[in-house]
């Protein structure tokens, strides 16, 4: 039996338009299953909300009604929809035509409490040569080594869940992830929320399935090593923010077996790309090397700020 899934997308600013549009339209017009409905909340910004409430005239188009930010528009998203299952799409990414219903068949076992989906870059011009693929959680998007099947959080952009977890645990935490005040790309509000439900319901699991799958926009301001930095090093800050609410031990397992088992092989992988000739594969493997002491660096300093607090 499939679920009926209310979906939502959280946009914040008219630099935004096209992209919230055809968000919009990928899972209102070209879904192979319609979602139930279509929920758009809107940050902080009346403006874009009325005028958003005028082109998208067969959704629900609110305003965020808790504090600025993504988890709050997320949290005033659900307690709009009626739906079994709440999706998520960013407000800058389209969905692929099965998106809805691979979700809606995803929650047969009652101890799966989310699905998430493939997020796939949509690169501005084309893949930087040295941007390695283990890091394309950077952009938003599914890195290299998350398989199908459990995983201990999804990913926000592209995630679901069943209406049971946010009863269970209540919803996503606002002192974590992206404001519009916020000059660092925080993020990880998902994350300690997939923690906190698995918490508070032993037995809950997470599925990661690539056949929902969606195309993130990554802008040329996101193709730089500049932004690469900046969004590691905020990575090691919203770390330390997770690890304070639900422990080291849960809030970084997954990352040090992905650090000791994925990196290690990335960085094995660019060097020995580049002894065959591809000059960019040392430069990937250094991309890595450097966005691990960058993300390493931002925990630490996140969590000294927590000690001292």
């Amino acid at each position: 039996m499939t679920r009926t899934v209310s979906v939502v997308i959280c946009a914040y600013t008219d630099e935004r338009w096209d992209d919230v549009l055809a968000a919009a339209a990928s899972v209102g017009e070209r879904q192979s299953t319609a979602p139930h409905e279509l929920i758009v909340v809107v940050d902080h910004n009346p403006a874009l909300r009325d005028r958003l409430a005028r082109a998208l005239p067969d959704a629900l188009v609110i305003a965020n009604a808790q504090g600025r930010g993504l988890s709050g528009g997320k949290n005033t998203g659900v307690a709009a929809s009626t739906g079994e299952v709440v999706a998520f799409l960013d407000d800058d990414a389209v969905a692929g035509p099965d998106w809805v219903r691979t979700f809606a068949e995803g929650y047969a076992d009652p101890d799966v409490l989310g699905v998430g989906g493939l997020t796939l870059p949509w690169w501005a011009t084309a893949r930087p040569a040295w941007f390695p693929e283990e890091f394309d959680w950077v952009v938003g998007c599914t890195f290299v080594g998350r398989d199908p099947g459990p995983v201990r959080n999804l990913l926000g952009g592209n995630a679901s869940f069943r209406r049971d977890a946010f009863e269970i645990a209540g919803g996503f935490p606002t002192h974590i992830g992206r404001t519009a005040a916020r000059t660092r790309p925080l993020g990880c509000e998902e994350t300690e929320f997939c923690i906190r439900v698995a918490a508070h319901r032993p037995g809950a699991r997470f599925v990661h399935d690539p056949r929902a799958v969606i195309w993130h926009r990554v802008p040329p301001a996101r193709e730089g090593f500049r932004y690469f930095r900046a969004r590691c090093y905020a990575e090691g800050l919203s770390k330390a923010l997770v690890t304070r609410s639900v422990g080291a031990a849960a809030g970084l397992a997954a990352e040090r077996s992905y650090a000791a088992v994925t990196l290690r092989r990335g960085v094995t992988r660019g060097v020995a790309q580049a002894w065959r000739g591809d000059r960019a594969g040392l430069a990937r493997a250094g991309a890595i090397t450097a966005g691990l002491l960058t993300t390493t660096a931002g925990y630490a300093v996140g969590s000294l700020a927590r000690s001292a607090s």
